[in-house]
C-alpha cells in the first residue's frame, strides 16, 4: 500500500476514498436482500478501516466516530475534586484535552446505502485542530460519495456554485432549491418554503444534502431536527472552504469538538442567500 499523503487535507481525502471504495466492495459482496446486515456490514467495514489508517497514520490525534461506544454521551463536568470529572465518575474523553481530533462518519446514510441504485450516502473525515483560525476550529475535511465516484474536499475546494437563485414567480425566475430529507422532512419546511418562495429537494444523507449545494445542485439546506458533530463536520468544512455559508439556524457558530456532541441545527447556503433564510426561520421557528 503506498505511503498516504502527509498533508492533513489529502490525508483527510486519501482516507474518505479509501473508506468509501471498501463500502462499494462491501455492497457488492453482501448484495441488497438482507437491508439491516447490509447496514451493519458497511458501518463496521468504514469505522474499522478509518479507525485503522488514523492509528498507524496520525497516533497522536485523538478520534470521535459515530461508531465508537458511548459517542452519543455528553460529558458534564462537576462532580469530582475541580470539577474535571464526569457525574458518574469517569474521566473526561481524551478528545476533549487533545490538539486534534478527527471528526468521522464512516457511513453516513445507511438506509441509502442499503437501498440498491441509490448514490446519496457519503464518507465524513473532518479534522479539529485548537490552533484552528475558523470559528468552527475544523482545518481538513473530505467528503466522497462512492456511489457517485467523486470527492470533495478542502484540499482542492470546489468553486462557488454558480448563481441561479431568483424570486419565485417573478418573470420565471428559478426558486430556491432546498435540500430536504427524502424520509423525515422537518415539518417547518413547509412555512420556510412559502416565505422564501422555495422548492424542496428530497436526498439522502446530510453529507449528499450539503455536497449538493457546494456543487450547486441545491441552493440551502436547512436542519433542525436533530444531528451530531460526525454529521456536518466534514461537509462544513468543505463547504466554508468554498466559501458558502455554514452556521446554526440562529446565525450563531457551529461548535465541534464539544462536551456534548450534539450539534442539532445548521444551515449550510450560498453567502447571498443566508441573510433571507436566517431571518426566515426566526419567524417558523422562534430561533
Amino acid at each position: 500500500m503506498a505511503t498516504p499523503p502527509v498533508i492533513d487535507g489529502a490525508f483527510a481525502r486519501w482516507l474518505a476514498e479509501r473508506a468509501g471504495q471498501a463500502l462499494l466492495d462491501v455492497r457488492a459482496e453482501v448484495g441488497h436482500d438482507d437491508p439491516a446486515a447490509l447496514k451493519a456490514a458497511g458501518d463496521k467495514v468504514a469505522h474499522d478501516l478509518l479507525r485503522t489508517e488514523l492509528a498507524r497514520w496520525r497516533p497522536a490525534d485523538a478520534v470521535l466516530s459515530e461508531e465508537d461506544d458511548g459517542s452519543r454521551r455528553a460529558w458534564v463536568a462537576g462532580a469530582g475534586a475541580g470539577g474535571d470529572r464526569a457525574p458518574d465518575g469517569d474521566a473526561p474523553p481524551a478528545r476533549l484535552s487533545a490538539e486534534r481530533v478527527w471528526i468521522i462518519d464512516p457511513l453516513d446514510g445507511t438506509r441509502e446505502f442499503s437501498e440498491e441504485g441509490r448514490s446519496d450516502w457519503a464518507v465524513h473525515v473532518a479534522l479539529w485542530s485548537r490552533q484552528g483560525s475558523a470559528s468552527h476550529q475544523l482545518v481538513a475535511g473530505a467528503v466522497a460519495l462512492p456511489a457517485q465516484h467523486r470527492v470533495l474536499g478542502t484540499d482542492h475546494p470546489p468553486a462557488y456554485p454558480p448563481m441561479t437563485v431568483g424570486t419565485a414567480g417573478a418573470g420565471g425566475a428559478t426558486p430556491v432549491r432546498l435540500a430536504a430529507s427524502r424520509s423525515r422532512p422537518p415539518a417547518f419546511l413547509t412555512g420556510l418554503v412559502e416565505d422564501v418562495g422555495a422548492v424542496l429537494v428530497p436526498m439522502g444523507s446530510a453529507g449528499a444534502k450539503i455536497a449538493a449545494v457546494i456543487s450547486g445542485e441545491a441552493d440551502a439546506y436547512v436542519h433542525a431536527g436533530g444531528q451530531y458533530e460526525w454529521d456536518s463536520a466534514a461537509p462544513v468544512a468543505v463547504a466554508t472552504a468554498t466559501g458558502l455559508h455554514a452556521s446554526r439556524v440562529d446565525g450563531s457558530a457551529l461548535k465541534y469538538n464539544e462536551p456534548d456532541p450534539k450539534l442539532p441545527d445548521l444551515v449550510v447556503c450560498r453567502k447571498d442567500l443566508a441573510p433571507r433564510l436566517l431571518a426566515a426561520l426566526q419567524r417558523h421557528i422562534g430561533v
